[in-house]
């Protein structure tokens, strides 16, 4: 069914009004204002949020904020979000929508219908996207009302993080549908995960978005922002278990996640779905012992 004349305006004027801006200088803006600490400011910034966004923090821990990015990033109560304990399933990352998701083919993979960009675009790693050629991917759209930390899907090493500087492009669906090769332009970092003798048997891509560019990663006890130049690739022998905290959005964006082709998607996830983190997103065949 072809979209309504009121929902293309819509869509276009949400475009224009997230994108056609001076995105870099309006996101260094908004971070540097989200570190101010005040509790009244605070406290304005995120009724004016709540305005233009379904906010509910009744899941926080916390029930003051010290600042916006205080908000941004906070943690949810204790046992908000249970992890699925069955050995074959690898979890949701985080709370998401999920977006295009299918098989790696011709090195190529989905940003929305009828679009598509290049894998080796993404990752910047030639070896890496033959590497996953093949394999299961998912999309996974953070809104920016949505809880930001993001989780290991399953019990795994991380060995490396790529980080590459970019844009800010909205990751919205009126920007995916208009931005050739969004994710590829957008700073962005590659986790590499190894799971038994498979250095990829797990990749995942947090792709950042205006008002958001700055990312951490805890196994590198570094804040990644825009502020770098060029890609920067950072060791790691970190084991993550299943559900343990990776790091954080500084806001919303998404997750692009790399499976092995012999994975298989939960019938719950289509896209639309809203998943949360801890919840079944795909059954794999591995013994998730950890790598040495």
């Amino acid at each position: 069914m072809a979209d309504s004349p009121t929902r293309s305006i819509s869509d276009e004027l949400n475009f224009i009004l997230t994108n056609r801006i001076p995105r870099v200088a309006l996101t260094q803006f908004i971070g540097w204002f989200a570190t101010i600490e005040n509790r009244w400011l605070t406290k304005i910034s995120i009724a004016i949020w709540k305005l233009f966004a379904d906010l509910d923090l009744s899941e926080a821990k916390k029930e003051e904020f010290n600042s916006l990015r205080d908000c941004f990033i906070r943690e949810l109560r204790a046992g908000l979000r249970p992890i699925d304990p069955r050995p074959a399933v690898w979890t949701s990352p985080c709370d998401a929508i999920v977006g295009a998701h299918g098989r790696v083919q011709a090195q190529s993979l989905f940003q929305t219908k009828g679009m598509s960009y290049r894998l080796e675009d993404l990752l910047g790693d030639k070896a890496l996207a033959q590497q996953l050629e093949g394999t299961h991917y998912v999309t996974l759209r953070l809104l920016s009302s949505m809880y930001h930390r993001f989780h290991a899907p399953a019990d795994a090493t991380l060995r490396e993080v790529t980080y590459h500087s970019g844009d800010t492009w909205n990751v919205n669906p009126p920007a995916l549908a208009r931005v050739p090769s969004l994710f590829c332009r957008n700073e962005r970092a590659v986790l590499r995960f190894a799971i038994e003798a498979n250095p990829c048997a797990l990749v995942m891509v947090p792709v950042a978005a205006v008002l958001v560019a700055s990312m951490r990663i805890h196994a590198i006890d570094q804040q990644l922002n825009l502020s770098y130049r060029g890609p920067h690739r950072f060791t790691s022998h970190s084991v993550c278990h299943k559900g343990e905290e990776l790091g954080w959005f500084e806001h919303g964006s998404t997750i692009i996640l790399f499976a092995p082709a012999n994975c298989s998607f939960y019938t719950t996830i289509q896209e639309g779905y809203r998943i949360r983190m801890g919840e079944a997103l795909l059954c794999h065949p591995f013994d998730t012992k950890l790598s040495s």
